[in-house]
Parts: structure tokens; C-alpha cells; sequence
């Protein structure tokens, strides 16, 4: 039995001695002092060893145990210092080269649009409402006074879903919304994605985006409209930009314009862009049809308001001399990087 103990100490230092690899440690740890052991083994044959000599073997037992262990300790340290060495060798930094830039994204025009427009009108008192892009027949012509027979309702114009679910064709389902679910005062903006049925070219997209406003209160006029229109064209194109309103007609509102903001590539004096006259239309307005205000619970009689829409794209292009819709959903990075 001793000889067997004596045996294994020696086979144990001979092999942890010549060991390299940390992984492999744990393996001759298991080989000798595992519960299968080579040291466990040899211990539970010790029911076979003379009372009178047990003492002895016993003590030997521990200290070969104790041996070993102090071993694979000491050779545990010596293989992870080894490894932190070669670490520290192969992971060298030189501290004198350049660093690798990092690139900052750059926010798209649209959405930097989006956020200025709404930034003007959140100044001025109203707040920003989101709506559902998939809507009813209801909310997204009948409640806008839009009949059934409005070519707008035509399936080449708009996206259906079934006879009576579509892709919202302007904001103004959300405008609706709100006045079925708020009570006047009502001062809103409403941004998002719209759908139409149009073919991809410079100036049309079947996807893209629009904001709209409304205010409903007491004695509100044509003049808050203009007025509130004037503040938005001179803090979105400077102090210098003026507003022209034109007649025009809209089922939802009535009387109803279309807004011509002066030409910001030539201060209004006539350019290619303007066409020669100066102006630019961006947007279409008017006074809350009173059919439109009773369909949604709120009395006519009492209140009146004003809504207007534009198209974001529009106003981005005008804002930043883009010539060509597409390039906002062509994902050119050289493009947006110019924002």
C-alpha cells in the first residue's frame, strides 16, 4: 500500500511538472484526487491494510493528497501568469497611433423637417397627435365630408384592404379623432406617413408624409388662419418669406386657399424655380366645414376653427434646393450625410 502511495506522488509531480496547458490541469487534478481517482482508489482498499499499520498508511495518504494539491496550486499560478504574459505581449497598444474615428449618424431631412415644423407649432401652442395609418371609409373620407362618389375614393387613387379598411390618404383622420374625443379648445398638429396610389417619379411617391393642423375655439377667423400661417412661414424660411392665399375648394373646409409662400431661392423676385412669379405654393387651408364640426359632436353654431396640410417632402425640398423626391428612400448615405 505504501508503495502504491509512494507511487503515485512520484507519477503526480512528473506529470504536473512537465504540464503547460491550464485546461489540462484540471484533468490530472481529476485523475489522482477524483472521487475515481487514483489516490481514492488506493485509500478504499485500506479496509485490506493491518489495524497496526492503518496510522501509518493513513498519514501517508494525507500528505501525498496534500502534496498534489499544493502542487497543482503552485503550477496553477505559474501556467496563468505565463498566459497573462503572453497576453499582455500579443495585446500591445500603441498609444501613439491615430484612433479610429467614429462616424455620427446624420437625422434625414424628412424627419429633420418634421421636427422643426412641429417645434414652430408646439411655440405657438399646439401639441403634436399621432393617429393609426390603417383607417375606415368613415374616418378617412365620410367624417371629411368627402361623398361616395369623391374620386378620391377611386381604387386607383387610394390602397384597400377591404371595401371599407385602407391606408390613411392624408392626416386628417387624425384631426377627426380628436374632435370626437376632445372637447374644444383643440389646437393639434398631426404628422405621419400617408398612401396613394401614384407612380414613382421626381415629384411623387405612393409613400410620404404629411402634417396638418387644427384649432377649434370660440370666434376663431380667417384671420387667426392667415395669421398663424404668416408666423409659420417666417420661422420656417426666415423673416424675410410672405404668404399669398389664393382661393381654392376643399369638401372639408369652406371658404378654402392654397397657400404660395415667397420664393426662398430668389426672396420673391422670380426665378426657374418659382416659374417667374415669385411664389411657391406649399400648402392647402381653410375654415372647418360646419359639416364636419357637426359629424364630429361639436355645434357649429358655437364653434368654428381652421385646418391646414402639407406635404413634408415639399417643404424639405424647397428648405434644402432638392430637385428629385427619390433621393429621400434611395438610402445614399453621401445624400443624408449632407443634413
Amino acid at each position: 500500500m505504501q508503495e502504491k502511495l509512494e507511487k503515485i506522488r512520484e507519477q503526480a509531480t512528473k506529470a504536473l511538472e512537465s504540464e503547460t496547458l491550464l485546461k489540462e490541469l484540471e484533468d490530472l487534478r481529476v485523475q489522482y484526487l477524483g472521487k475515481k481517482g487514483e489516490l481514492t482508489a488506493v485509500l478504499r482498499g485500506m479496509g485490506s491494510v493491518e489495524p497496526e499499520e492503518r496510522p501509518a498508511i493513513g498519514k501517508l495518504a494525507n500528505e501525498v493528497r496534500e502534496n498534489i494539491e499544493g502542487l497543482i496550486d503552485k503550477k496553477k499560478k505559474e501556467l496563468e501568469k505565463l498566459a497573462q504574459e503572453q497576453q499582455l505581449d500579443e495585446e500591445v497598444i500603441d498609444v501613439t497611433m491615430p484612433g479610429k474615428k467614429i462616424r455620427i449618424g446624420k437625422m434625414h431631412p424628412i424627419q429633420k423637417t418634421q421636427e422643426e415644423v412641429e417645434n414652430i407649432f408646439l411655440g405657438m401652442g399646439y401639441e403634436v397627435v399621432d393617429g393609426r395609418e390603417v383607417e375606415t371609409g368613415y374616418y378617412n373620407f365620410d367624417a371629411l365630408n368627402l361623398g361616395p362618389d369623391h374620386p378620391a375614393r377611386d381604387e386607383q387613387d387610394t390602397f384597400y384592404f377591404t371595401r371599407d379598411m385602407m391606408l390613411r390618404t392624408c392626416t386628417s383622420p387624425v384631426q377627426v379623432h380628436t374632435m370626437e374625443s376632445q372637447k374644444p379648445p383643440i389646437r393639434m398638429v398631426a404628422p405621419g406617413k400617408v398612401y396613394r396610389s401614384d407612380e414613382v417619379d421626381a415629384t411623387h411617391s405612393p409613400v410620404f408624409h404629411q402634417i396638418e393642423g387644427l384649432v377649434i375655439d370660440k370666434d376663431i377667423t380667417f384671420g387667426d388662419l392667415k395669421g398663424a400661417l404668416a408666423e409659420f412661414a417666417k420661422s420656417l424660411f426666415g423673416d424675410k418669406a410672405k404668404v399669398k392665399f389664393r382661393p381654392h375648394y376643399f369638401p372639408f373646409t369652406e371658404p378654402s386657399a392654397e397657400v404660395d409662400v415667397s420664393c426662398v431661392m430668389c426672396d420673391g423676385k422670380g426665378c426657374n424655380i418659382c416659374g417667374g412669379t415669385g411664389w411657391i405654393e406649399i400648402l392647402g387651408c381653410g375654415m372647418v366645414h360646419p359639416k364636419v364640426l357637426e359629424m364630429a359632436g361639436i355645434d357649429p353654431e358655437v364653434y368654428s376653427g381652421f385646418a391646414f396640410g402639407m406635404g413634408l417632402e415639399r417643404i424639405t425640398m424647397l428648405k434644402y434646393s432638392i430637385h428629385d423626391l427619390r433621393l429621400f428612400y434611395e438610402n445614399d448615405v453621401r445624400f443624408i450625410s449632407q443634413f
